[in-house]
């Protein structure tokens, strides 16, 4: 990727056209030896990334890093504006680009992209959403967690704070629980909302990193880092890392509740259909779907008979139905514009 006339330019090794990323702001005198990145995907949440990057401005920290800014939506780029000013005042150093391709995998690659090319020296690659807010010590913990450790990818929690304090039960849904509670080694982490990610993993993954499959869907962070443990990578959780993420009211119904679990389901059935490539791997794979539903009824019931909330103990059933109807080709479609709720 080369700068081009106030463009990022990705070139393509095949016949594919040359994807143009415009240039919206950038510090005065980058400095390409930065040895740590910050990407923020950004999308229609202008108030909400000003709460992130003064996160960023307040971290306690020596060591330098940039960020790298995505506008995903080229037409009003809400953001932008947001972006140009902490860049301009120098509260923050790095560049915003606008990605012309709508989705969550094209957002995400177009940053960690942008963060490769801009600074060859850099060595790590920590992402946050444009809805999260990191405590103090989010940086410095994720980077010495990776220094100290040799992990190739570090992980730690996004906790919830809800718009409706009476929505506060729900913490414990899966849908908004951290995936552990202690800090070391794990097995795999499943999204990207706070992940530090070394250039190493990415020299070793195919091109695009974040499946396109999975643009629309969501989930493209979950099968970025299953394949990363098929490879062998280490994984380590930094309990203290934390995020808090902003969850609005239209997220704690329980429609959403229910399309977030079919959505997971979703997810689920790909991430595993990518990883059997054999007829009876198949095989195996739809007869674990049509056990998943009625073990799911089983679970349902016991939650519900040890005083789980309903709407908890429903999110494996709708999770299992999830994963079937995926199987047919019926899934939601979280991340296209008209379905995204602010």
């Amino acid at each position: 990727m080369v700068m081009r006339s106030g463009s990022l330019h990705k070139e393509n090794s095949g016949t594919a056209p040359a994807v143009s990323r415009t240039v919206a702001a950038m510090s005065a005198g980058l400095d390409p030896g930065i040895e740590t990145v910050v990407c923020i995907p950004c999308f229609r949440r202008p108030a909400y990334l000003q709460r992130t990057l003064d996160s960023l401005v307040q971290q306690r920290t020596s060591r330098r890093f940039a960020v790298v800014m995505v506008e995903n939506d080229a037409a009003k780029c809400e953001s932008v504006p947001v972006a140009s000013d902490f860049l301009a005042t120098g509260r923050l150093t790095g560049v915003c680009v606008v990605e012309p391709r709508q989705g969550n995998c094209q957002a995400i690659n177009a940053a960690f992209e942008t963060a490769l090319a801009l600074f060859p020296r850099a060595t790590s690659f920590l992402m946050i959403d444009d809805d999260e807010i990191a405590t103090p010590d989010w940086f410095d913990r994720m980077v010495s967690a990776a220094e100290t450790t040799g992990a190739d990818i570090v992980g730690g929690p996004v906790l919830p704070e809800f718009d409706d304090a009476k929505k506060r039960v729900l913490r414990d849904h899966p849908a908004f629980a951290p995936a552990y509670d202690a800090s070391g080694p794990v097995p795999v982490i499943y999204g990207c909302g706070n992940c530090l990610i070394r250039r190493t993993v990415f020299v070793r993954l195919a091109d695009p990193a974040f499946d396109l499959r999975f643009n629309f869907l969501g989930g493209g962070d979950t099968d970025f880092f299953y394949r990363c443990r098929r490879l062998g990578m280490r994984f380590h959780w930094v309990a203290e890392a934390g995020i808090s993420e902003t969850v609005p009211q239209g997220r704690t119904d329980l429609k959403w509740l229910a399309m977030r679990g079919l959505r997971i389901g979703a997810i689920n059935y790909h991430v595993q259909r990518k990883a059997t490539p054999t007829a009876w791997l198949q095989a195996r794979l739809t007869l674990k779907l049509l056990a998943a539903l009625p073990l799911s009824l089983v679970h349902a019931g016991r939650a519900v008979m040890t005083g789980r909330q309903r709407t908890i103990a429903m999110h494996p059933i709708n999770v299992a139905i999830g994963s079937i109807l995926a199987a047919f080709g019926i899934e939601p479609q979280q991340y296209k514009a008209s379905n995204i709720a602010s």
